[in-house]
């Protein structure tokens, strides 16, 4: 029997002996890697530890759903399609309030599209609007104040339409940039140019400066013809004024956004000579983030769902995907305009639904609150979860068309 046990000792020992010197393991270690392993990777590995700040989506500072809320304060008379609200600016703090800018049109009638329109017959749900604003203590109440840009007279920049803009704070005043049409929307397609009023309190009165301070491009330009949706931060002592541009023919429509650079705030605007800057996205929603700029980029193009980054301002890639974005989303920013080196991010702002009632001849928007954590400064693993379910609802109503049915039947 002893001798059996020094036997098994012996065998033990010479096996774990063979053990260490067996070839270590090729394949991917067990447990992710937080950094990039000195391994020779698939361009999918690549990519996690390349193009996105953490390899799992719940670590990355710029990963997060997108949680909605309903607005108070607000009347949309029924939803009969005459009072409209949609397009909001960044949400401003001053004097322990929150304000928003917003695209407001009330007309007599629903939009009846460009050719039954007139003076008082809107073309398109941001056609004979006006820009207006309201006020909240805690984001979720809100107080309509009334208007804050009328339309001008007559052939002055917007008299046919001021609409989508946003705020800029700079040395002590304020600035409100917007689209300002000139022909009803639909006559050729959403052509307008950029105009800009100023006023020393969140509250007006408003001048308007009358000139064009965005205009379009040259002809044969990505943006000779639309200069939509201005969204200026401050940079490195400078206006940074983001926008986007419909570009291209139906049905082939492309929209990107682009960026135009300022010493003040009135101009002179100089477009940045590698524009188009981001290549997909519809409204332009940014916000500075560590010593870059993030961006909201959803809706249009091969990107869209996508939240980008760019360190130097200008050359964004994608830093997360995600889903559900806000449309037209305009967040809080508090460091918005102080050149800061460090952005903190954010985690709310205000959005718009559009059509809401899929009545196509009832056709109105209305503005909603969402929250969200692409901040430094706040951890939410609810907001961080990426495999969210979604009840069945949310997928029958993206059904088949009658038309579409009626195909698959006739081929079954």
């Amino acid at each position: 029997m002893k001798h059996l046990v020094i036997l098994l000792t012996i065998t033990g020992f010479l096996l774990s002996c063979q053990q260490d010197k067996a070839a270590p393991t090729t394949g991917f270690p067990f447990h992710l890697p937080k950094e990039k392993p000195d391994r020779k990777m698939s361009a999918a590995m690549e990519r996690i530890y390349t193009d996105y700040a953490a390899p799992q989506p719940q670590n990355n500072e710029l990963f997060s759903q997108f949680k909605y809320t309903e607005l108070e304060g607000f009347d949309y008379n029924g939803h009969d399609g005459t009072i409209s609200r949609r397009d909001p600016s960044k949400i401003l703090r001053y004097n322990d309030k929150y304000y928003v800018w917003y695209t407001h049109r009330q007309t007599s009638t629903p939009p009846q599209g460009a050719e039954k329109s007139n003076d008082t017959i809107p073309s398109s749900d941001w056609d004979l609007a006006e820009i207006w604003y309201a006020t909240s203590e805690d984001g979720f109440s809100w107080e309509e104040q009334g208007v804050a840009i009328q339309r001008p007279n007559k052939p002055s920049v917007g008299w046919r339409s001021v609409t989508t803009t946003d705020i800029l704070e700079w040395e002590g005043k304020y600035y409100l940039y917007y689209q300002g049409f000139m022909e009803a929307s639909g006559k050729r397609g959403d052509d307008c140019p950029v105009a800009v009023s100023y006023a020393d309190s969140p509250d007006g009165p408003w001048t308007p400066h009358n000139e064009i301070v965005i205009p379009n491009g040259a002809e044969g330009e990505w943006d000779q013809y639309s200069i939509h949706d201005p969204y200026p931060l401050v940079h490195n002592g400078k206006i940074y004024l983001y926008y986007k541009s419909d570009f291209g023919e139906k049905p082939h429509l492309v929209r990107m956004q682009g960026l135009a650079i300022a010493d003040d705030p009135l101009g002179p605007f100089t477009k940045h000579p590698l524009n188009p800057v981001i290549t997909s996205g519809h409204e332009t929603s940014l916000f500075p983030f560590k010593q870059g700029v993030a961006a909201l980029v959803y809706k249009d193009g091969p990107e869209h769902n996508t939240i980008q980054y760019a360190e130097d301002w200008v050359n964004f890639e994608i830093a997360s995907i995600t889903e559900l974005m806000p449309y037209a989303a305009a967040p809080y920013v508090p460091d918005a305009f102080t050149d800061t080196k460090d952005g903190r991010g954010i985690t709310w702002g205000v959005a718009h639904f559009i059509n809401v009632t899929s009545n196509w001849k009832k056709f109105s928007s209305k503005l909603v609150r969402f929250d969200c954590d692409l901040s430094q400064d706040l951890h939410d693993p609810d907001m961080k979860k990426h495999r969210v379910v979604h009840k069945p609802d949310v997928y029958y109503r993206q059904g088949l068309t009658a038309k579409q049915r009626k195909r698959i039947l006739e081929g079954s």
